[in-house]
């Protein structure tokens, strides 16, 4: 070790001796009150300076002994009830320290995009493609816990089923309310690229966290078309947004999602049964571990330590008052 490292090991050994064995605080929440502590160090001065214990009693050629050791002991015994209104004060003035800081994880925004459209009916493994995808989505929010999810279904229109919250019991609940088979009419065809934009504004109204799209899709779409695809592509790309996209179908992916996907930095997969299914939902929060944020150590109140110090001078003053005290008679 060099001179300068080992400066700082002392002084880290040095700080831990002093937090550590005299707990001693961060700062205080009222320090102005510190000035209180005047009065019991002047109390502790008068009752080792005052001279008024003698009391000489005159007897004729008798030696005067001084009682040095019992005037120390008296004055050790009364100078606990300055000590104790010391901790008082010291307490009023609210001691504080920095608590450990604490991992929070960060949040990832997730908003699936599910398409309603009549292809959604198909068979798929022992259901449909619908009935498989919203299995794969609950199973993904376990995956994911401490996210924030929201729901949107789309066809030709747009429905903002569930909002991004972390409480999943919304989307869990939704699959017998937005079949394929029961939806108005509107919910027919098929527009990702409208449904994409919708779910991006969406997540543009979240402040924190990253922020991404997990379509989940049977079809291709005509308004992704003429180049509409990398204006949508680019308009995620400005606001961070991830899109990933999983083609339910057994046809080969449009080529305007791939591009999407790819140049979001997403990524798009296309699923041949209901365990693949699943499988692609693992391989995306693989792909997108959730980071751990160091939040700021917050200031805690520290009264225990020295409440255990007023109760020790305040039992130890009792005992005195039995018999260690000054009495001039």
């Amino acid at each position: 070790m060099n001179v300068s490292e080992n400066n700082l090991m002392a002084s880290l050994i040095a700080e831990s001796w002093f937090t550590n064995i005299y707990w001693l605080p961060n700062g205080f929440n009222r320090p102005w009150v510190l000035w209180l502590m005047i009065i019991p160090c002047l109390l502790l001065a008068w009752i080792w300076t005052r001279r008024s214990r003698g009391v000489p009693i005159p007897v004729d050629h008798a030696d005067s002994k001084s009682g040095i050791a019992a005037r120390t002991f008296i004055s050790l015994a009364e100078s606990l009830a300055p000590l104790i209104l010391a901790v008082f004060v010291w307490l009023m003035a609210g001691p504080v320290i920095l608590g450990k800081p604490v991992e929070k994880r960060a949040v990832t925004n997730i908003q699936f995009c599910v398409d309603i459209s009549g292809s959604m009916t198909a068979k798929f493994g022992s259901g449909t493609r619908y009935d498989a995808s919203m299995k794969a989505i609950n199973q993904f929010l376990d995956f994911r816990e401490g996210d924030a999810f929201g729901l949107s279904f789309f066809g030709n229109s747009v429905l903002h089923w569930c909002p991004l919250t972390t409480d999943t019991s919304a989307i869990r609940c939704s699959p017998p309310f937005m079949r394929p088979e029961v939806v108005p009419p509107w919910f027919g065809g098929t527009e990702i690229g409208k449904a994409l934009l919708a779910c991006r504004q969406k997540l543009m109204e979240q402040a924190e966290g990253d922020r991404m799209i997990v379509l989940v899709s049977d079809g291709s779409s005509s308004d992704l078309a003429g180049g509409n695809d990398a204006e949508i592509a680019q308009r995620c790309i400005n606001e961070g947004i991830k899109v990933y996209g999983i083609h339910i179908a057994d046809y080969d992916v449009p080529n305007e999602i791939v591009n999407i996907t790819s140049l979001t930095g997403g990524e798009v997969f296309n699923p041949g049964d209901p365990e693949s299914l699943a499988a692609v939902f693992r391989q995306i929060d693989d792909m997108e571990k959730a980071e751990v944020e160091q939040t700021v150590a917050e200031q805690l109140d520290h009264f225990g330590p020295y409440c255990v110090i007023g109760l020790i001078f305040l039992g130890i003053s009792l005992m005195c008052s039995f018999g260690l005290r000054y009495t001039p008679w």
